[in-house]
């Protein structure tokens, strides 16, 4: 009897320890499963955010409500060269203001008197600007801010900023009364304009006391105004022989020089 009960006591433990085993290892699986499909969850969570936020940018960057308002810059658009009348900017003076005939006048520049001629029969739209020009009193005052030497013969006048980039808030063409063989004689009165380009005159005028050659480009030559009549050996003795400020054969004349007067009729 004594044996059959530490037998069966001893089955009964056994028993007891596997279902306590089976119970422990039912827990376990029941905890790993549970901790897995967790972890899924938890991913497929932070998909879920991660998308949306991916989403929501591209929304708000690519025509969404909230896409930035563009900003305009300050950047300066070129302006294509002008080739031709037509292309003129801003109140240009009528052609017809030269009516077709010589204009006579003074050109004072400091104390110098140089008489002129301009000939608004050849250059009707050149003479126009520069006798509205003068009879306003635009060119009181103003500098003659370039001259050149050792060949090139000019002394350019008429910029009221006087660097060469002022005009008179117009500009105009055509090219008119250029000469065919680029030669400009002493006394010539002509219109500066950029290079290239033929609808880029203004105020700025040179007078050649040299004779100079100066070559034609892409736009042409010169629109000849005119011509001194009178005092251009003043002018080389009193401004253009001095040269210029820094001894260079292209700056500022050495002597200060102003237009202190301009008639014409």
């Amino acid at each position: 009897m004594a044996s059959n009960y530490k037998a069966e006591r001893a089955a009964r433990e056994e028993r007891g320890r596997v279902r306590s085993y089976q119970a422990r290892r039912a827990v376990h699986e029941h905890q790993k499963k549970r901790r897995v499909r967790d972890n899924l969850i938890a991913g497929g969570g932070l998909i879920v955010v991660l998308t949306l936020i991916v989403v929501a940018q591209v929304f708000y960057f690519d025509g969404g409500p909230g896409t930035p308002t563009s900003t305009a810059t300050a950047t300066a658009t070129p302006t294509p060269a002008a080739t031709a009348a037509d292309e003129n900017s801003g109140e240009v003076p009528s052609s017809s203001l030269a009516e077709g005939r010589t204009w006579t006048g003074t050109l004072t520049l400091n104390n110098v008197e140089l008489g002129i001629e301009l000939d608004g029969a050849l250059a009707p739209q050149g003479v126009s600007s520069t006798i509205s020009l003068a009879q306003s009193g635009f060119y009181n005052g103003v500098s003659c801010h370039r001259l050149t030497t050792g060949g090139f013969s000019v002394l350019q006048c008429g910029d009221p900023v006087g660097d060469g980039s002022g005009g008179p808030g117009y500009s105009y063409g055509p090219i008119e009364n250029a000469p065919t063989d680029d030669l400009y004689p002493a006394g010539t009165i002509a219109m500066a304009r950029q290079g290239g380009d033929a609808a880029s005159m203004g105020s700025q005028f040179f007078v050649v006391y040299d004779d100079t050659t100066i070559p034609s480009d892409a736009a042409g030559g010169y629109t000849v105004l005119g011509h001194v009549t009178s005092g251009l050996d003043q002018l080389k003795a009193e401004i253009t022989d001095a040269g210029t400020a820094d001894g260079s054969g292209d700056g500022t004349p050495k002597v200060p020089t102003t237009i202190t007067g301009i008639t014409v009729q």
